[in-house]
């Protein structure tokens, strides 16, 4: 069993269009289909943590609209302790579209998220950058461990015990005392101080949604490391769970318990 871990981070509504390709910059495309799914970077990583068997803390905003009630649904199924305000802002959005081939746009307007701080987060703390540089800071200043998801990419305002970012994130990150390094079907290498420290493949599937497939990656690389697995062993697991991810439709909807990483890795 895995120590408490605490997320900070963004809690989304996510509006996800699946249409037969992306459009092109200016065309308009038509025959596409709407889901209105829990999402957002946060959220998403807290409930994989979750069905992982970690028992998680989500902090977070939410406004006082209709849309928050179905961005904290996930949350509340998966059984994640809720510290989430609720502010003026409306929650915030996430407009994706998602082609038959797996690959996806993503516009977020963070609404809400714009306000996380004030909150309480000893302990082993798990962040991502849909948050106020703020936020982050004060997640350091609390954290005995503390994890940042390089997502969106920008300059890091802390120094994490552990980075997770992919090959754009990480040139602007820079270099990491712990950098876990993302390659998509390539899988992902665990990188000390630039030196290369563990490596790992994904199990083979068909694409079907890569939206959080990353957050996926993420949760279950954090929960495996506090679990006292060794790395390659934890960077081995991620990648299942990103994979498992990637296979199914929708953000939080996609995301594996630990008994399906489990399977596919002995297959």
């Amino acid at each position: 069993m895995a120590p408490p871990l605490t997320v900070v981070g963004s809690i989304n509504l996510d509006l996800v269009a699946k249409v037969e390709r992306l459009p092109r910059a200016g065309e308009t495309l038509t025959g596409a289909t709407l889901d209105r799914i829990p999402g957002g970077k946060g959220a998403n990583q807290a409930v994989a943590a979750a069905r992982l068997d970690a028992a998680v803390r989500m902090v977070g905003c939410v406004g006082r609209d209709p849309n928050a009630a179905e961005a904290l649904r996930g949350l509340h199924s998966s059984g994640v302790d809720l510290a989430v305000r609720e502010v003026d802002d409306a929650t915030g959005i996430a407009i994706i579209l998602v082609a038959a081939d797996g690959e996806n746009q993503i516009v977020v307007v963070p609404g809400a998220n714009a306000h996380v701080g004030g909150f309480s987060a000893p302990g082993h703390v798990l962040c991502q950058l849909e948050i106020p540089d703020a936020a982050v800071q004060q997640a350091r200043e609390q954290a005995d461990w503390l994890c940042v998801n390089a997502a969106p990419a920008r300059r890091l305002p802390v120094e994490a015990d552990l980075v997770v970012a992919n090959r754009y994130e990480a040139e602007v990150v820079g270099d990491q005392p712990l950098l876990a390094l993302t390659l998509g079907e390539e899988g992902a290498v665990l990188l000390e101080h630039g030196r290369e420290v563990a490596r790992a493949t994904p199990p083979g599937i068909e694409a079907v949604d890569g939206t959080a497939a990353g957050d996926a990656f993420t949760a279950c690389l954090v929960v495996a490391l506090l679990e006292g697995r060794n790395r390659e062993e934890a960077l081995t697991r991620a990648c299942a769970a990103g994979a498992i991810a990637a296979s199914r439709f929708g953000a939080q909807p996609s995301l594996p318990t630990a008994d399906e990483v489990d399977a596919i890795l002995r297959a």
